[in-house]
């Protein structure tokens, strides 16, 4: 690998933040993105994602002769020869594909394309993206043919937000290319900086179709158990004792019921859903187990008034906090949260509800959900507690105060000791 090969990441959030710090320790790199005010925080060594080691990020941005330069500026990727694009990939209302991101960095892409670059996509697609979506634009906007002129990867991103143990370098990472040569010189680029090594894939289909089914497998396992817990509530056996009594036997998998969101499990499946009907087969696993995922929040918000009303408890005007509202314990990251759908069904009959969470950002939660969230001090009398987030901050809390104030504590996560819970997924 050319060491002197200049490198463009394009979006610098969860994904592409660590992904510019690492290879900006071995290669120049521009660190791209079109928000100016995200730039110019982590020019002032600011990370709202928490995912960046600021350490780190310091280094590579006042390194001399390699090392990363941030920008917003479309001019300074000029001079790069190798464009990875970061970009989310999220779905629409309808429970579609939203490939807008997608293909406005690869409009903009086209217009400082050269002859041998090489654009490498990590954003998670169907199988075909790429090729059918993406390479078009930038062929359209450059002028120039694809696999003659220019190239193309793809390389599933697997940050895990939050995770501070199965980082970018430690997470095996999938690679492909466009032509034979391409998917080597990538391959050897990732492998560069991924200690845990590299798996060259015989296409970007393939690479693609590789990240789809990570997830769908995952949100289909949960969708068992989730289901499970919705049989077992109508039994009155507690869900969180019969998996541990199953995951005795050697070759148990053993997942969790919950709140299924983020960006990646609660989405990609979806991505792979529209690929699959619009080749005429409809996917019926996969979409099985996201209506069960999707559901699960208005089943604990509905359970949770029929406990209140076993209480004599007036519906309208009841008091409830949920804690958490990210999309999964330790960790800032709000996209895709179903947590929303409690908060919804809640206000939907007329409850007053507040919503708490040390990590997310409370801007970004009023601007992008219209949501004012409580700071976690001096919590007023409430009806009801439902534990929706298994942050480790919540642990801290008088659950046993809550419960003698009279407040039913539901606990989503079998987070908090069952004694000081009314009932739990």
């Amino acid at each position: 690998m050319n060491m002197k090969k200049q490198l463009a990441i394009i979006g610098l959030g969860y994904v592409g933040l660590p992904l510019a710090i690492e290879f900006a320790k071995k290669y120049k790199v521009i660190g791209f993105d079109t928000n100016e005010e995200r730039v110019a925080e982590l020019n002032q060594l600011k990370d709202r994602t928490n995912e960046a080691n600021l350490d780190d990020l310091k280094t590579v941005i006042s390194a001399s002769e390699m090392g990363l330069t941030l920008s917003a500026n479309l001019a300074d990727l000029a001079t790069c020869t190798i464009y990875i694009v970061t970009v989310p990939t999220p779905i629409d209302q309808l429970k579609r594909p939203d490939l807008q991101p997608l293909l406005a960095a690869s409009k903009m892409l086209g217009i400082v394309l050269k002859a041998d670059d090489i654009v490498i996509y990590e954003s998670t697609v169907y199988p075909g993206c790429t090729e059918e979506d993406c390479v078009p634009v930038l062929e359209k906007i450059s002028g120039l043919k694809y696999n003659v002129d220019f190239f193309c990867g793809y390389s599933p991103e697997r940050i895990n937000p939050g995770d501070k143990i199965n980082t970018l370098t430690k997470i095996k990472k999938v690679t492909s290319g466009s032509t034979p040569a391409i998917a080597t010189e990538i391959d050897q680029l990732y492998a560069s900086i991924i200690t845990a090594g590299t798996h060259l894939a015989p296409s970007i289909k393939v690479a693609e179709a590789s990240k789809a089914i990570e997830n769908a497998q995952r949100d289909v396992n949960i969708s068992f158990v989730n289901e499970l817990a919705l049989i077992f509530d109508r039994m009155d056996i507690d869900t969180t004792d019969v998996l541990a009594a199953a995951a005795t036997k050697w070759n148990f998998l053993n997942y969790k019921p919950g709140l299924v969101g983020g960006h990646c499990i609660g989405v990609d499946p979806y991505y792979l859903a529209h690929k699959s009907e619009s080749l005429g087969y409809k996917p019926e696993v996969i979409l099985s187990g996201r209506r069960i995922n999707d559901n699960m929040g208005m089943f604990v918000a509905n359970k949770v008034i029929k406990m209140l009303v076993a209480r004599d408890k007036v519906i309208n005007g009841a008091k409830a906090l949920i804690l958490g509202f990210a999309f999964k314990e330790n960790c800032p990251d709000t996209r895709n949260t179903r947590v929303i759908d409690i908060y919804k069904e809640l206000k939907s009959f007329s409850m007053q509800v507040d919503v708490c969470d040390p990590w997310a950002n409370p801007e970004d939660v009023r601007t992008e959900y219209g949501i004012q969230m409580i700071k976690d001090n001096g919590f007023k009398h409430y009806d009801v507690i439902i534990l929706a987030v298994a942050h480790q901050r919540f642990l801290k809390l008088d659950y046993a105060g809550f419960r003698e104030s009279g407040a039913i504590i539901f606990d989503t996560k079998s987070f908090i000791d069952r004694d000081l819970v009314d009932a739990r997924l």
